[in-house]
């Protein structure tokens, strides 16, 4: 099951939209019958959550917190138990994306779109510490913008 919720009240975010586009991405993925969370907050919200989890006290666009932190990005992801079918949450300050978008020549729509798809790669493990694994990460987030219509071939 994919959830969106949006916590916050200063920006519009059409939650049935991005759950659907999630399911694509979910589907080139391969993994088409997991379930994914994501919040939509505030940057209070997502300071307090960057405080707690990576003990930096200052908002961010996005965190992504992997159900299965072990896997090893690039591989298929095996589950015993259909418990297991979960690919993690994500919490994305939708203020950071309205003030971000125009930094990468997007949209606040395309942004949005663009950090899921960015979250969704890290809840696979892909990372981007290093300019190899910037590359790879971008490989398949563009995959997935692609599988979306929000990236063109």
């Amino acid at each position: 099951m994919i959830i969106v919720k949006n916590r916050q009240r200063t920006y519009a975010a059409d939650t049935k939209k991005l759950e659907k586009i999630l399911e694509v991405m979910m589907v080139a993925l391969g993994y088409p019958d997991f379930d994914v969370y994501v919040l939509l907050t505030t940057d209070k919200s997502i300071q307090n959550y960057n405080r707690d989890f990576r003990k930096k006290d200052k908002p961010t666009d996005i965190l992504s917190f992997p159900f299965h932190p072990e896997h090893k990005p690039g591989t298929k992801l095996k589950v015993a138990y259909d418990d297991e079918k979960n690919l993690g949450d994500i919490i994305i300050s939708l203020a950071y994306v309205d003030r971000t978008a125009p930094n990468w020549n997007r949209s606040f729509d395309d942004h949005l779109v663009a950090l899921l798809a960015h979250g969704l790669a890290h809840l696979l493990n892909y990372d981007h510490i290093t300019d190899a694994e910037y590359r790879v990460m971008r490989r398949i987030e563009n995959k997935l913008l692609r599988a979306a219509g929000y990236l063109a071939d």
